[in-house]
């Protein structure tokens, strides 16, 4: 059984929402779900998502030449249009999760 992933930063209802979104998409992607933490870090206007991964998973969630992150921030924008706010995804490689 996998532990619930992080959820990090304040802010309301949407970017509550869109970070659930982030972590069930990332989950769905890697080999250590586990491992998955996403935050929130509101700066005025927009808000940037930052999901780490373990560096095994790396790949997995940017995906060859970029499409899968590619895809991910299209699904971003197509929400935060609805949500009237802009949310940005910063993928970030996890190195407190590096066994050894």
């Amino acid at each position: 059984m996998t532990q619930p992933s992080s959820v990090a930063g304040g802010g309301d209802d949407s970017t509550g929402e869109m970070t659930a979104l982030v972590v069930e998409i990332a989950k769905a992607l890697v080999d250590s779900p586990e491992s998955v933490i996403v935050e929130a870090i509101n700066e005025g206007e927009s808000t940037v998502i930052r999901l780490r991964v373990a560096p095994t998973d790396i790949g997995k969630v940017i995906g060859k030449q970029g499409r899968t992150a590619r895809s991910l921030r299209t699904i971003l924008a197509a929400a935060s249009m609805k949500l009237r706010r802009r949310f940005a995804l910063d993928i970030v490689e996890d190195h407190s999760s590096q066994q050894g």
